[in-house]
């Protein structure tokens, strides 16, 4: 195990994480260069020792705090090994926007290292990664989506609905995080990372002629802009116009359409439908 290295991939999601762990900075920063060697067995326990009062929560419990990011990473493992694969396919991706989905990339696996980190750091142990088929297709590799990475289109629909997907699952359990300080604050970093991620392949499609209708770089109603009824669970829900009981459609008399109003708003999902919206592509 290797201290320096997990420090500096949370550091990627959390900059201030050696203030929160060691108001130190540098004792941490150098570690390496104290002199000093830490049996190896001992290094979980402390590292554990540093996260649980950096992280822990104050009323959610450990095990569902766990739950909840193990539930997480399962999202970015799909994410990064998606964009991993696609950034090794050759001539998949023009070289216009490569260096776009090289960030990409490099954002999802940050954020599957850290949460593995953070996971490990509360005592839970982070689950595997799964085997995926990008197609869709439950592992015979001739599901829907089955030109994934031969097709520039379909690698970019596949794409904005892999973000969207995670922006609305981040989202939608966040509120059970409540309380749970640093560890709230993390996710939703993530959550926001993950939006901006959704927007800017939408751009990309927009830039390429590859949705249906005007894309946006936002959810307008339940429209995906994918000419695929495949994807539309990850929409639905999204034509909502009610926020905390109050319609903002022309809300004090302001010209505010539904189309305004739905685009104004991520709407969350659930884990069963996120689990539902992922398992095809899950072996």
């Amino acid at each position: 195990m290797n201290l320096n290295t997990i420090l500096g991939e949370i550091e990627k999601v959390d900059p201030e994480v050696y203030d929160r762990v060691d108001t130190r900075r540098s004792a941490l920063k150098n570690f390496s260069n104290t002199g000093k060697k830490m049996a190896l067995a001992a290094v979980p326990v402390a590292l554990g020792s540093l996260f649980q009062k950096a992280y822990a929560g104050t009323r959610s419990t450990t095990e569902s705090i766990i739950e909840i990011l193990n539930y997480a990473l399962t999202l970015e493992y799909l994410e990064a090994e998606f964009y991993a694969k696609g950034l090794a396919s050759p001539g998949l991706i023009p070289a216009q926007i490569l260096m776009s989905f090289q960030t990409i990339s490099k954002h999802e696996t940050a954020h599957v290292n850290f949460l593995r980190a953070t996971i490990t750091s509360l005592g839970g142990t982070p689950v595997p990664k799964p085997t995926f088929d990008f197609t869709a297709g439950n592992g015979s590799g001739m599901g829907p989506f089955a030109a994934v990475f031969t097709n520039l289109e379909v690698f970019l629909n596949v794409s904005q609905t892999f973000e969207d997907t995670g922006v609305r699952a981040y989202k939608g359990r966040a509120p059970e995080l409540v309380q749970t300080g640093e560890i709230l604050t993390a996710a939703l970093r993530i959550h926001s990372v993950e939006g901006r991620h959704a927007a800017h392949v939408r751009e990309i499609r927009k830039l390429f002629g590859s949705g249906v209708g005007d894309v946006k770089p936002w959810i307008t109603l339940n429209m995906s802009n994918i000419n695929s009824p495949l994807v539309q669970p990850s929409y639905n829900g999204e034509e909502l116009t009610v926020q905390l009981g109050i319609q903002i459609v022309k809300i004090n008399g302001f010209d505010i359409s539904a189309e305004d109003a739905s685009e104004a708003f991520d709407e969350p999902l659930t884990k069963a439908q996120v689990l539902a919206i992922i398992d095809p592509f899950i072996v």
